[in-house]
């Protein structure tokens, strides 16, 4: 059964680093792409970043592109956005998510069928 639990999410100053965590279990095969997803206050949830399988291809949402980057530390089973310079537009509940069935490409956005509980950041001016 795959699990996923972020962490991470604190209050922050515009302009600040913060790097989440999502710590997944059960993806015991490969071919799971990962994914960052975030609902901001009132809005529904919008994709983020996300990351094949085997490392070779990534998507970013234009919003975070050039901010954002996305990995996965394979011995610790970790996936991780590095989020830099944050703006104020960016506070969230952040969810990691996966799909199988993506080895080497990405699934559509709206396509992801596993979900952490999400982590809160609060970006202030």
């Amino acid at each position: 059964q795959v699990q996923l639990a972020e962490s991470g999410g604190r209050l922050v100053q515009a302009g600040e680093s913060l790097r989440l965590a999502c710590r997944f279990s059960g993806l015991t095969v490969a071919g799971y792409a990962m994914g960052w997803f975030r609902q901001p206050p009132g809005k529904e949830r919008e994709f983020v970043a996300a990351l094949a399988w085997n490392g070779g291809r990534t998507d970013y949402a234009d919003s975070v592109k050039g901010r954002f980057t996305i990995a996965r530390d394979d011995a610790r089973d970790i996936l991780y956005p590095q989020m830099t310079s944050l703006k104020p537009e960016d506070p969230a509940i952040y969810y990691c998510a996966t799909r199988h069935g993506y080895s080497t490409s990405l699934p559509p956005r709206d396509d992801y069928s596993a979900w952490g509980q999400g982590t809160q950041v609060t970006v202030f001016s």
